[in-house]
Parts: structure tokens; sequence; C-alpha cells
């Protein structure tokens, strides 16, 4: 049995989001060390504020300040901060209701331990000194013994508001293909295709699940197939991907290798892209030291007929 495999992976992108009035009041105000909620038609206020009633469902459109001072209203003490937290030292996640506020705002406490917190504890707003009109305008919250903040009656109305933000969301995981697609990875590695056949419905899945999921039974009966193949459907990529170094157009099709019972991904080269069709035969190009194929290319067969792949569309 294979070595069941295992990889650290990342997966990150930037996520664009346009701002209505209401998070563009907040979040400016942020910027300019204004806190601003948004009141309902029963006199509640809203912090962060939000463009709809969460009970009425009513449109809020009603800016009011609030004061950047308030009261811990629970907490936990988080012993070891992560990447992109807002402070790279011990701190408090804490839900701090600001005075004049009705809900309560999640953000960081910076205090010395976990004994210096405590739920009713009264804190303030740290701002940060590069302020740019998001969320992390507020570098966390610090404990106050002083007087509550008299807010001064901001209006919510600001000449250069905040239009959109841009939010990087990132996941770190660590991947296991288990047993199946590790045995799937390790033949590849090879320049041998392996799939698993159902001993139910005798389909063979490339790549492998480890079970049927038409049967739901579990395969293990291993399968050698290809390496030429049959191209079932592809398009055309014109957007060039960032970090891939491959020259648009290409194409990416599915592949049905010979004795699979499933078509798989891969691209298509050494072949105008205009001149990839449906049947079209194609064999697997292997760099050096590559562990999988680089691409498909074709192998001067005639095409394949339309009955022996409609199936595996």
């Amino acid at each position: 049995m294979p070595e069941v495999l295992k990889a650290p992976l990342v997966v990150e992108f930037p996520f664009t989001r346009s701002l209505g009035p209401v998070q563009s009041a907040f979040l400016t105000g942020l910027r300019e060390r204004v806190v601003l909620g948004v009141t309902t038609a029963d006199g509640r206020t809203l912090v962060p504020p939000v463009e709809y009633d969460p009970v009425t469902a009513e449109e809020l459109r009603d800016l009011v300040e609030v004061a950047p001072t308030g009261t811990v209203t629970t907490w936990a003490w988080n012993h070891e901060p992560r990447r992109g937290q807002p402070l790279a030292t011990p701190f408090a996640w804490v839900l701090v209701r600001l005075d004049g506020a009705d809900t309560a705002i999640l953000h960081a406490l910076d205090a010395p331990g976990p004994e210096a917190v405590r739920t009713g504890m009264r804190v303030r707003i740290r701002w940060a000194g590069d302020r740019t009109g998001a969320i992390t305008d507020i570098a966390c919250f610090e404990p106050y013994d002083g007087e509550a903040v008299r807010p001064a009656g901001h209006p919510g109305e600001f000449e250069d508001a905040v239009a959109g933000i841009v939010a990087h969301a990132r996941l770190d995981y660590t991947y296991s293909p288990g047993r199946a697609q590790s045995a799937y990875i390790t033949a590849l590695s090879a320049r041998r295709t392996v799939g698993e056949r159902c001993p139910s419905c005798r389909k063979v899945y490339v790549p492998p699940r480890g079970a049927c999921p038409t049967c739901g039974v579990a395969t293990d009966e291993q399968v050698e197939v290809g390496p030429a193949g049959t191209v079932t459907t592809f398009c055309i990529v014109n957007i060039k991907a960032k970090n891939l170094d491959i020259e648009v157009p290409y194409v990416y099709a599915h592949i049905a290798l010979d004795g699979a019972g499933l078509a798989l991904h891969g691209r298509i080269g050494g072949i105008p892209y205009d001149q990839v069709r449906m049947g079209l035969r194609v064999e697997p190009v292997w760099t050096e030291g590559g562990r999988y194929p680089d691409h498909y290319r074709p192998t001067g067969e005639p095409d394949a007929d339309y009955e022996t792949y409609k199936e595996l569309l």
C-alpha cells in the first residue's frame, strides 16, 4: 500500500466589493476617527450599522454617531495570535457595546493577560496611525477608566467617502488526498495513470475516489488506463491566469483516457487552438522531472467516433 500523501496548501484571493451608503459612511467615519451606527424605527442603535433591520427587514438610513468608549459584554483570550490578526502578542477577543449603541462590535483588546480582562470592564478605541477607511482603522481596544466620551453628533456625511474595499481572503490548510488518490499521484510520478474499478457497475474512475459515487461501494481494484485518450468537450481560455506561464488563448479539455469510465481535465497543446475538436485523439506530454503530464497533444490517429465517447460528455 503506498504512503498516504499530504501537503500544505494555501487558497488566497483578493475580494473586491462596493459599498452602499450605510457601510460607506461607517468605514469613512473610521478613517476620520468617527464611529457611526444606524437607528431603527423602534429606537435601537446598531453598531456596526447594517442596511436592513434584522428584525423587520426595513431599510435603514438614519446614521448617528456613538462614543469611542464602551463596555465589554463578553470575551475570550487568544494565547497564540495568527498571521493577519490585529495584534502580534496574546490578546483578548471582545464584544464591546459602545456608549450610545444597543449592539456590540467584535474586535481585539490589548491587555497584559487574561486576569486583566473581565465582562463589564470599560474600554476605548485605540485608533490606527494610518487609516484608510477599513475596520483595521480601529487598531484595537484598550482598558479605560475615564469618563464616557460624548460624541460630537456627526451627521455621517463626508466629501471623500470610501466607495469600495478590497478584502484579502486566505485559507491555510493541510490536504491529504487519501489512499486512492495517493496511489494515483504516485503512479503519475512514474508516468502511469491508474484508476479504480467499481466491483458493482464496473466503471473505472480516474482519478480514483476510493468509492463508487453511483453504487456507494468501496473500490480497491487498480486499473491502468491510457496513456492516449479522446477529447470529449473543451473550452478556449482567453484570460491569462496569474502565476500561470501559459500564453492565451489555449484550450482546456475533458479527456477520456482509453479504458477510463470518467473524463479528466487537461490542457491541449501541439495544435492551433481553433483546430481542437470533440473526438480528437491525444496523448500526454511529460516534462523532465514532471510529476504529471504538462499537456496533451494530438496522436495523429483518426478522430474517435462520437458513439464511443458520448456517455463520457
